[in-house]
């Protein structure tokens, strides 16, 4: 089934609507709305990541109708809460900005197995692009707070293909099992002195993480040379891989942050090939309780 969309039509009453394996083609245009994908199958293409334009501006720091912040996870301006989710050549954008007073902004939440997404832009500034599962933990601490479509745990792998990413930190971050082949990911400017592009938060168990292949790293004007980290882990054992990348000088030459006051630099699990002189020492650990 086929489905043709314009911004004078609400986006959510579409996609609610929308049958199962339906194709929902966007226009030009823009679209201000905050949305949740949650049928299966849905494959939703759009005119070109400059043409076709999903934007919405929440943050955490804001208080909802009940007096609650939002707080990371509901910042969303598109949440995938369903599998074998497929977009195409369109943008998805939190421009609320001031991340350093708002807090976190998420344009795109992924909570959700099997997505694909190809040709496409994500932008915002802190935690620009959340990969699902949560951790543990705050799937336990957010119960009867966050719906449960975004507390879902298990395997949610994701792959995503020619796109460009920006942000400021940790702006590719969560638990997925994450495949990013020729993408861009662009270090916007941020009132603080440090930027990480990945934040990964992976339990023990998992085999696999996020893998970064033949991507590059690039910057906005004003993103000083050496002031970004590839990754710091969010929880323990974050993992993350970083194979064939081209790197801007604006990537500090040690490459990885082991997260502020914690020992995470004996867990985490990061690797780069090929291997670049002045890395930390803990990149490229081979574990011998098998944990790579």
């Amino acid at each position: 089934m086929m489905i043709y969309v314009t911004p004078d039509d609400n986006l959510q009453k579409i996609l609610d609507a929308a049958p199962e394996n339906a194709v929902i083609r966007l226009s030009g245009g823009v679209w201000r709305q905050k949305c949740v994908i949650r049928t299966n199958g849905l494959t939703i293409l759009g005119q070109g990541p400059e043409k076709t334009r999903i934007v919405y501006d929440d943050y955490a720091n804001k208080e909802d109708g009940e007096g609650f912040r939002y707080i990371t996870f509901r910042t969303y301006t598109l949440a995938v809460c369903a599998d074998h989710v497929t977009m195409e050549n369109l943008s998805v954008i939190n421009d609320a900005g001031q991340p350093e007073k708002k807090g976190q902004q998420i344009a795109l939440s992924v909570c959700g197995d099997d997505f694909t997404m190809k040709n496409c832009r994500l932008t915002s500034t802190q935690d620009t692009l959340f990969l699902g599962p949560l951790p543990e933990d705050l799937i336990e601490r957010y119960d009867g707070f966050l719906p449960e479509e975004l507390r879902r745990g298990g395997i949610q792998r994701q792959r995503f293909v020619n796109c460009r990413i920006t942000g400021t930190v940790d702006f590719i971050f969560g638990g997925g099992s994450a495949l990013f082949e020729g993408c861009e990911l662009r270090s916007g400017r941020d009132a603080r002195s440090k930027g990480f592009v990945a934040a990964p938060s992976h339990s023990r168990e998992q085999a696999e993480g996020f893998r970064f292949q033949g991507c590059s790293l690039t910057r906005e004007e004003g993103v000083a040379d050496g002031s970004v980290y590839l990754a710091r882990p969010w929880r323990d054992y974050g993992m993350a891989r970083f194979e064939n990348c081209v790197q801007g000088p604006h990537i500090a030459p040690e490459g990885f942050d082991p997260w502020a006051g914690t020992r995470r630099d004996k867990t985490a699990r990061f690797y780069e090939s090929p291997p670049i002189p002045g890395r930390v020492s803990w990149v490229n650990r081979q574990d011998t309780q098998g944990q790579r």
